[in-house]
């Protein structure tokens, strides 16, 4: 059965959705950040997907109290992503309670330095977040596209025991128009020995059963919890 991964992005401490990574386009929800991931663990799942937006933006960590209040208050696994990009950010999110780190910029535009990262911490730490744009790679919390492929970064990145992906179809994103099944589809076929994580456009159960019905083992879901249209009952019957 997949997984499924809530989401709480963070901006000033406060919890946010953005449509399509367009920080124009915010959302705050009264929820604090520590409320949701408490929320979340009481409904049994295995980790939650946290998000510094603010840390993307400036490319080092700004809510590493939210991310430590939320590792004190809940016993689950934190993936943690934005702004990780120096040994010392990676430690301090380490050290501020994250499980895993997701790393995003740093892969796509110092591939040397995620590469020891893998070698250091293992592919179990260390999560490739590749967030696409008609499959070519967005860096610096989305405002700026590459020439990469998400293609080019797991093939260069296997060797070195790249095992976990967060791909992140920047269109769906935050659009509650349903997820690019055959993009995540065609991927875990290409990959097996990689879990990939579907991120963007979840909007309702039945995204996430087609999903499932599909073979793909994980998948974030933020602003359809959000807005009510998948319920806390729902992900509790996908964690037991």
């Amino acid at each position: 059965m997949i997984q499924i991964i809530p989401a709480v992005d963070i901006i000033d401490g406060r919890c946010v959705r953005l449509t399509k990574g367009d920080y124009a386009q915010k959302k705050v929800y009264d929820a604090s950040p520590v409320d949701m991931a408490k929320a979340y663990a009481d409904c049994g799942v295995a980790r939650v997907h946290l998000v510094d937006l603010d840390g993307a933006k400036q490319s080092a960590p700004a809510n590493l109290r939210t991310l430590e209040a939320i590792a004190n208050a809940v016993n689950i696994e934190i993936e943690w992503g934005g702004g990780l990009s120096s040994d010392i950010a990676l430690r301090d999110a380490f050290n501020a309670g994250a499980s895993c780190g997701i790393i995003g910029s740093v892969a796509a535009l110092k591939p040397e330095l995620f590469r020891q990262w893998l070698q250091t911490f293992g592919g179990s730490r260390m999560i490739l977040g590749s967030d696409v744009r008609n499959r070519k790679v967005a860096v610096k919390g989305w405002l700026e596209d590459t020439e990469l492929t998400i293609d080019d970064q797991v093939d260069g990145f296997l060797s070195d025991g790249l095992s976990q992906v967060i791909c992140t179809d920047i269109s769906k994103d935050g659009m509650l128009q349903g997820p690019n099944v055959a993009l995540y589809e065609e991927l875990q076929a290409k990959y097996p020995s990689v879990d990939f994580t579907v991120s963007g456009g979840i909007s309702c159960m039945a995204d996430i059963e087609a999903l499932d019905a599909k073979g793909l083992r994980k998948v974030i879901v933020g602003k359809a919890i959000y807005e009510n249209r998948i319920s806390l009952e729902d992900v509790k019957k996908y964690s037991l």
